[in-house]
């Protein structure tokens, strides 16, 4: 049977009655992250902050895909996008994304063959349509879309499509996590885990947190009650003294995830040290393709020689910082004044869930201290 739909009067009644639970509930100055960008729009969305007593901060963190790519991936997808017979396929957000030298979305406008996909499988469609052209899916992301990638590697493999690539750079949420608890200067009391990525990982592979490190963490939905019900259990575990991974968003999320989706990522991946924009290189944080399917490759197929020059960030640009839960945005000298959405230097400025475009678009005067 359906699930009734909250009134706005209720939906109002629930989140006053979550805030002052979780007012009684804060005993000291408090941190907690919440990892995905997806998140830190809902929170600034829903008025969250202004419901919680000052005591307790919320930061984000690096869980934007977009924001974490390497200026060096953004150089690999011009350099393609300026070869003749290739057709870049790719999420409309990874267009505007800087690298050292340009941008998708201008090596477009100069008549490059770049092409915004909505799925990895609309570019297996044109690889089918397009026999005279190589095409090369910019497959990015955390496990939430890795899946899909893999899915339209396959795809690919078994249709025996000979022209279709994937540029391959997903990349792995709990190595990134462990990383900022492990000597980045990161400090947090608790983390707010993506609903959508634990939906493919379940909880096991968050439970380091808890066990490790004593840090509590709560999987939470995307809407503004689910965030709050998701603090709130936060704040009970942090009193009671006993660190668990919990599950707030259990109507989507299981705790053994989704095994197929697992299952295809291991068919098609294999772990591997990757670079994360503006943080460094994390260990085993990345997924490369498995020998087994390394035909479909870009990078072992059509590998590219080595260019000096990268650049990794504009000068003054604190976007690593930012994804780290260091600084708040407004504290980057190029906030608000030579980086806005119109002009982004830093990535996190690109992506509609970057941290820093979250901020300027519902907060930029309001949160500047």
């Amino acid at each position: 049977m359906p699930t009734r739909k909250l009134t706005v009067d209720e939906i109002r009644r629930a989140a006053e009655h979550l805030a002052r639970d979780i007012e009684r509930l804060v005993r000291r100055p408090l941190r907690l992250m919440e990892v995905c960008g997806t998140h830190t729009v809902a929170i600034f969305r829903s008025g969250i902050r202004e419901l919680l007593p000052p005591e307790l901060e919320l930061v984000s963190g690096p869980g934007c895909p977009v924001c974490v790519t390497p200026a060096e991936y953004i150089d690999q997808a011009v350099r393609y996008s300026r070869q003749p017979d290739v057709l870049i396929a790719s999420f409309g957000d990874m267009l505007r994304v800087p690298g050292s030298f340009s941008s998708l979305l201008a090596e477009k406008a100069a008549g490059a063959d770049v092409r915004v996909v909505y799925s990895p499988l609309d570019a297996v469609q044109l690889a089918g349509e397009y026999p005279g052209k190589t095409v090369i899916f910019l497959a990015v992301g955390f496990e939430t879309t890795a899946p899909a990638a893999a899915a339209a590697i396959v795809t690919a493999e078994r249709a025996g499509l000979p022209n279709f690539l994937t540029l391959s750079a997903p990349k792995l949420v709990p190595p990134a996590l462990k990383h900022l608890l492990d000597g980045s200067g990161t400090q947090v009391d608790g983390f707010l885990l993506p609903g959508h990525v634990c939906a493919v990982t379940g909880l096991e592979p968050f439970g380091f947190l808890a066990v490790e490190y004593g840090v509590p963490a709560v999987v939470a939905g995307f809407e503004g009650l689910d965030i709050l019900q998701a603090i709130r259990a936060l704040l009970e575990n942090l009193a009671a003294g006993s660190p668990e991974i919990g599950n707030q968003y259990g109507r989507v999320v299981r705790a053994a995830g989704n095994p197929e989706a697992c299952h295809i990522l291991e068919e098609v991946y294999e772990p591997v040290d990757s670079r994360w924009r503006g943080i460094g290189d994390i260990p085993v944080s990345g997924l490369k393709v498995r020998e087994s399917y390394r035909r479909l490759d870009a990078a072992a197929v059509r590998p590219l020689p080595a260019i000096a020059g990268t650049k990794a960030a504009a000068d003054g640009c604190r976007c690593g910082q930012v994804l780290q839960g260091l600084i708040r945005p407004a504290q980057c000298p190029l906030f608000g004044r030579q980086c806005t959405p119109e002009r982004p230097v830093g990535a996190c400025m690109v992506s509609g869930e970057g941290t820093c475009a979250a901020w300027y678009k519902y907060g930029a005067g309001r949160w500047q201290q």
